[in-house]
């Protein structure tokens, strides 16, 4: 937030125009004006730094942010009418914004349905209305009950909309020795007991003869039917299920 050079951009140097100063060169911007074009870019640049910094702790980097943002003031000249009695401000802010979420919305890395991003922006809203009235934290239940919505659908709403996390990330360090995200997962797949079961199965298939052995593993391991396995082979459907008895029956003497 304390970053001065933006893109190329010193902003602690930018200009300022006042509205009258906008709306004349926005007139002359419409008049097919090239350099008020660049004149009133260069003067409105601000407004794009005071959205920016909404969204510094993103985790984006502020030049990808400030570029986006760009892109939503040159929308906001383009479509901005001079007939309307607002200043420019008040309808460029919005579509800066605008463009900044969406770029953020496209660019997760988790995809998340619209409906349910707008859910977790209602309930963030809520929670910080309750929080002020109450001068308390909000509960889940509160805050479900104001939105109308069962509390596990407020409850997956905000879990979505939370940065993903590496598993690298360091949480904690003590002399040099630090502790990850992946140290504090528990692995309920790859257990010792698991482990050994494999070694289990995959020693008592070598008892097997290779035509049970290949039967087993098209059945089991890639998932085909009796008829597909049958066709692979060269056999009688009848012929598969009669070997792949008798090699489960094996293998369930072995283990």
């Amino acid at each position: 937030m304390n970053k001065v050079e933006i893109c190329g951009v010193n902003t602690s140097k930018l200009p300022t125009f006042t509205n009258e100063e906008n709306m004349r060169l926005l007139r002359q911007i419409k008049d097919g004006d090239e350099h008020a074009r660049e004149l009133f870019i260069q003067g409105n640049l601000r407004l794009v730094l005071s959205v920016v910094q909404k969204f510094s702790n993103r985790g984006e980097l502020l030049d990808d942010l400030f570029q986006v943002g760009c892109i939503g003031l040159l929308k906001s000249i383009e479509n901005f009418d001079l007939s309307l009695n607002v200043r420019f401000s008040t309808y460029a802010v919005p579509m800066i914004i605008g463009e900044i979420r969406r770029y953020l919305r496209d660019n997760n890395a988790i995809r998340v349905s619209r409906s349910l991003r707008d859910t977790a922006y209602r309930a963030l809203q809520v929670k910080e209305r309750l929080t002020g009235s109450e001068s308390r934290e909000a509960s889940l239940d509160e805050i479900a009950r104001e939105l109308a919505l069962p509390r596990e659908e407020v409850v997956m709403a905000l879990d979505a909309i939370q940065d993903p996390v590496s598993l690298f990330e360091p949480i904690y360090n003590d002399n040099g020795d630090t502790m990850y995200v992946m140290d504090q997962v528990k692995d309920a797949k790859n257990t010792d007991e698991n482990w050994l079961r494999e070694i289990t199965v995959s020693q008592a298939m070598e008892r097997l003869s290779q035509r049970e052995r290949d039967i087993l593993s098209l059945r089991f391991f890639q998932g085909k039917t009796q008829m597909e396995v049958a066709g692979e082979i060269g056999i009688s459907q009848a012929q598969v299920s009669r070997l792949e008895k008798a090699a489960l029956t094996h293998m369930r003497k072995y283990v």
